[in-house]
């Protein structure tokens, strides 16, 4: 098998011609033949009998050799395509066999979509605003609220109509057009009213009524919703069986002893900035980086095949139907209850694909700009983080993860805080 020519036929595609000599091309032949011939049955033979000669005495020499291309094909692609030191971001396509036979073996020529050039703009002194990450009293008092509503308890009321923010056990049945339709219907069914749960207006008119009272709701289906309600007015019969009021713990030293381990509320005041103010700095970190991101792949020029964002699009959606099946959920139940078929919900993907390809190739090609490394002592600590993360030896997180992988990943970490080091706040 040998390289005949690799030729650039236009942005990003090569047209490649190789060659398999005619010894590795009958060989191949005979390989295909005794694939498949105990399924061989000619005339005056018990099947499997019958040898390649017979066989292709009677159906032509050429009985065996698409099968006998197909056994050849991988690897004289594979050798040429690494010979011609090209590299691609897809399938070959576009195959053309012009000769084929035992006597002159293979030669063919097919075309392969190539990684993209990419010529850098700007990446170092690059300016973006970065968020503040002053704690105020405000953010801590909002931090305690929360605590505070998460160590609330429920209390029946008896004496008063429901209000927004209370929580009631509701019987309803909806009706279009005097119809009861399909999931309208619920008993005992406990909701927060105020937190926008159930559709826009209902909760609204739930409030104002008392236990034990049937009332109507009438509501207006969204535009967006499921297609066979959409749009549409739609009459909820109700009916409170309970209502009930969130009554909130005080906020003193008891409340902070209840809820941390320590002694007094300015205490855990203190604790909670200082959370905060952990936490805003990460936000502020990442913000920081990623509108750097933003303008870095702004400053790129490069054609970049669509091949490399329908695949990016399909990673995508095969992590999102990975996570949907680890709660249970089948991707495709999930795209009718969302009522999509599959190009739809890919579509939802394209833009965050295009920015994820572009960045990648920003980095890599900083990474060959700066001639940056991964150090063998790298590796090894990325190992061993990786493995202490998931629990796992180090030999075994180095056979289940490549090592190239794992130095490009550590190269283009390093690219990435080269950007931010360099980095001006505007």
């Amino acid at each position: 098998m040998a390289l005949k020519s690799s030729n650039k036929v236009d942005t990003n595609t090569y047209e490649v011609e190789v060659t398999v000599d005619a010894e590795t091309f009958t060989e191949a032949c005979k390989s295909a033949f005794m694939k498949q011939r105990k399924s061989i049955q000619l005339p005056g033979f018990r099947k499997g009998k019958a040898t390649q000669g017979m066989v292709e005495k009677m159906y032509g020499e050429g009985a065996f050799y698409e099968e006998a291309l197909e056994i050849v094909y991988p690897e004289a692609v594979q050798s040429a395509i690494d010979e011609a030191a090209l590299r691609i971001v897809d399938q070959p396509f576009d195959l053309d066999v012009s000769i084929m036979s035992k006597a002159e073996g293979v030669e063919m020529k097919f075309k392969v979509t190539t990684y993209p050039e990419v010529k850098l703009g700007e990446y170092k002194g690059l300016k973006a605003e970065k968020l503040s990450v002053e704690v105020t009293d405000e953010d801590v008092e909002n931090e305690l609220k929360t605590l505070q509503d998460r160590n609330s308890r429920l209390v029946t009321v008896e004496d008063r109509a429901a209000e927004m923010g209370d929580s009631v056990e509701l019987d309803f049945e909806g009706f279009v057009d005097g119809v009861a339709f399909d999931g309208g219907k619920g008993e005992n069914y406990p909701l927060e009213l105020g937190t926008g749960a159930f559709i826009p207006g209902f909760e609204e008119q739930v409030a104002g009524h008392k236990s034990e009272e049937e009332f109507d709701v009438n509501v207006t289906f969204p535009e967006e919703y499921q297609a066979d309600l959409a749009g549409k007015d739609a009459v909820f019969k109700c009916k409170i069986h309970e209502i009930k009021h969130k009554e909130l713990p005080e906020l003193d030293d008891d409340f902070a002893k209840d809820v941390s381990e320590f002694d007094t509320l300015d205490e855990l005041k203190e604790d909670i900035k200082k959370q905060i103010a952990e936490r805003k700095e990460k936000e502020a970190k990442t913000d920081f980086e990623n509108k750097l991101l933003e303008l870095l792949i702004e400053n790129i020029e490069a054609e970049i095949p669509d091949c490399m964002f329908n695949q990016k699009v399909d990673e995508m959606v095969q992590d999102y139907a990975y996570r949907l099946q680890l709660q249970g959920l089948d991707i495709n139940t999930y795209l009718q209850y969302l009522g999509q078929d599959m190009e739809q919900f890919k579509a939802q993907f394209e833009e965050g694909a295009k920015k994820q390809v572009r960045v990648s190739l920003a980095l890599e090609a900083i990474v060959d700009a700066e001639k940056l490394e991964a150090s063998e002592d790298e590796i090894s600590a990325e190992v061993d983080k990786l493995a202490e993360q998931y629990g796992m030896d180090a030999d075994q997180i180095r056979a289940a993860v490549p090592v190239d992988q794992l130095a490009a990943d550590i190269k283009t970490r390093k690219a990435v805080d080269l950007v931010v080091e360099s980095a001006v706040e505007a």
